[in-house]
């Protein structure tokens, strides 16, 4: 079994370090610069509560082209960095390759397999000119959410914060013997990997705090306590939330939880910056469009208004792009 991590990164060296500590399959990481070249020379280190593993017997590159046909890959990448890479990830896709799509914000090949007037509509916030869908095949999608938080301290090394759940499932809710087989393999390597029927569900609740809390967070700074604890921005975070809500459930999403305790689950985590807000510190491109330009498009497919979502897109767009970091 032949398992290719592409964009072992954060979430995908952490993911990659526990499949091949496992041993259960083949890794292979792709990455790129500092960070593979301290990978190449020292392994991968992984910093846990528990302790500290490093991972010496995993190969990495920067070309795909390097590892051939693989049965699984996963895609760790930011969403907004996927369309430039599809065409150096042919290499790695056979006949019977599986893509495992393990990004925040709302997935490229979302309509797929749907039926009704959406059927196989694509995402344009995702994937603006159709290259993903068109390069990697809907056909090879399986959904996944990603609720590990963790970051990569220094070239080679990954510090796992928090969380182990990683839920996965296929677009038709199928449980398809693929879908089983990396479910078995992620659960073995020490995550929660349930398949789940409704993998588009588990993509919404995660959905509906990446929409609201990143962007408030990126504008005003603040951690996920102060954000809560404030009538203003909670006020705020709920509106956002109800009118994503009208449009998941006009898509026939079904959320399990309600709103005011999905935002109690997020002021329960404390002092945390999302990652939008830890990208524009760092000076990287922030994940806009995944999390909320593709809630702003399904409101427009669905006729559902998004005034909340749209002012607090316009605010975020604006202060993203004069810093250099959007569009």
């Amino acid at each position: 079994m032949k398992i290719c991590i592409f964009g072992a990164g954060a979430i995908g060296g952490l993911v990659g370090g526990m499949l091949a500590r496992q041993g259960d399959a083949e890794i292979s990481l792709i990455a790129r610069g500092p960070h593979l070249e301290a990978i190449k020379k020292d392994g991968l280190t992984i910093e846990t509560d528990s302790g500290v593993f490093v991972q010496k017997n995993v190969f990495a590159t920067d070309n795909p082209a390097d590892l051939g046909v693989q049965d699984y890959v996963i895609i760790a990448l930011k969403a907004h960095s996927v369309p430039a890479v599809v065409q150096s990830m042919q290499p790695l896709l056979g006949p019977d390759t599986a893509i495992v799509t393990a990004q925040n914000g709302l997935p490229w090949w979302y309509f797929y397999g749907v039926s009704g007037e959406h059927a196989d509509k694509q995402v344009k916030a995702t994937d603006p000119d159709g290259s993903i869908w068109n390069a990697i095949g809907p056909q090879r999608a399986i959904g996944c959410v990603v609720y590990p938080a963790a970051e990569v301290i220094r070239p080679g090394v990954i510090l796992h914060r928090a969380g182990d759940r990683f839920p996965v499932g296929e677009p038709s809710g199928e449980r398809t013997d693929r879908v089983k087989k990396i479910s078995e393999l992620l659960i073995s390597a020490g995550l929660k990997a349930p398949v789940r029927k409704g993998i588009r569900n588990d993509i919404w609740v995660k959905l509906w705090g990446n929409l609201s809390f990143n962007p408030i967070s990126a504008i005003t700074g603040a951690t996920l306590d102060v954000i809560c604890g404030d009538n203003g921005t909670r006020s705020l975070v709920r509106s956002m939330m109800l009118e994503a809500q009208e449009i998941g459930e006009a898509l026939d999403v079904n959320f399990p939880i309600n709103v005011d305790k999905r935002i109690e689950g997020a002021a329960g985590v404390g002092a945390h910056k999302t990652s939008m807000l830890v990208d524009l510190e760092s000076g990287r491109p922030m994940e806009i469009d995944a999390l909320v330009t593709s809630v702003q498009e399904l409101g427009i497919i669905t006729g559902h208004a998004t005034p909340t979502i749209d002012a607090v897109a316009a605010l975020v767009k604006q202060k993203a792009t004069l810093a250099g970091y959007y569009g």
